[in-house]
């Protein structure tokens, strides 16, 4: 269901939670993305490419949130640990040394856990607008906990895949201040209606909890390699403030605010997003 070629080559790895899709472009020292929930790899569609031009190799996954296509195994731990562990697991599959992870929203979460726990291969990493501390979820989505408890995620996956629904807090609209393409819209929902799909999804919402990105947070002083927060200045999902807050838990972390954006930076100011990663991997 994804559509965006610019990112290369569609390839398998298997880890012991299950398949992760991926799409590669470029050679080089190696970037890793990480989306969040209900999006997939495409997210990354302007940023990896140009990256990949400078002559780094970016590694754009379709993790288990939601937007991807193939299901994990039925036993898959899909908590915010297990799921820190499916991307170490995936850099050991891959044999990625020094990695770069850039990661956004849910993935944000994800990697703050995955660097405080299993940085072993990790060189640099880039936190844009993210989950952490109390917002995991943020507002507008704590209804899908409750939603994947009584079993009506169903319902909920349907009605996301028609735009007006999209457009609105409780699904995608505090994500963005503009539409996001339809055929990408397609690409991020598209899956949600397979039952392997639907299955990953409520383990993994059944297994939010908060302590875990509190947790997250009190391991990241343990990551004493170069870190960059770049947080949207319009976030309507998580406050700036948590973002300097994990600035500053970094021990080489640095804080940066981009104009015009929601949490989806990615979407919304690509260039700029590009600009920062590039001046932080040339220092």
């Amino acid at each position: 269901m994804s559509v965006s070629h610019d990112l290369g080559e569609r390839r398998t790895a298997d880890v012991p939670a299950g398949t992760v899709e991926y799409r590669e472009r470029g050679d080089g020292a190696p970037i890793v993305f990480v989306h969040g929930v209900g999006v997939n790899g495409d997210l990354w569609r302007r940023v990896a490419p140009p990256l990949a031009g400078d002559g780094r190799r970016c590694i754009a996954p379709d993790w288990p949130l939601g937007g991807h296509a193939i299901p994990m195994r039925g036993d898959a731990d899909l908590s915010l640990p297990g799921l820190a562990r499916i991307v170490a697991d995936f850099l050991d599959a891959l044999d990625l040394r020094d990695v770069t992870v850039v990661a956004n929203d849910t993935g944000g979460a994800v990697t703050q856990w995955l660097v405080g726990h299993h940085a072993e291969r990790i060189g640099r990493l880039v936190l844009t607008s993210c989950d952490a501390f109390e917002k995991f979820p943020p507002t507008p989505q704590l209804y899908l906990k409750p939603a994947a408890r009584l079993r009506l995620l169903g319902a909920v996956t349907r009605a996301v895949q028609w735009r007006v629904v999209q457009r609105t807090p409780t699904a995608y609209g505090w994500t963005t201040k503009r539409a996001i393409d339809p055929a990408i819209m397609r690409s991020y929902t598209g899956h949600m209606r397979d039952p392997g799909i639907q299955r990953d999804l409520v383990r993994m919402l059944l297994a939010v909890d908060t302590r875990y990105t509190f947790e997250a947070a009190a391991a990241l002083p343990s990551f004493d390699k170069p870190a960059l927060v770049v947080w949207a200045a319009d976030d309507k999902l998580f406050p700036r403030e948590h973002g300097r807050r994990l600035a500053q838990l970094l021990p080489q972390g640095r804080f940066e605010l981009v104009a015009d954006s929601r949490t989806f930076i990615p979407e919304e100011q690509p260039e700029r997003l590009v600009s920062l990663i590039r001046e932080f991997l040339g220092s």
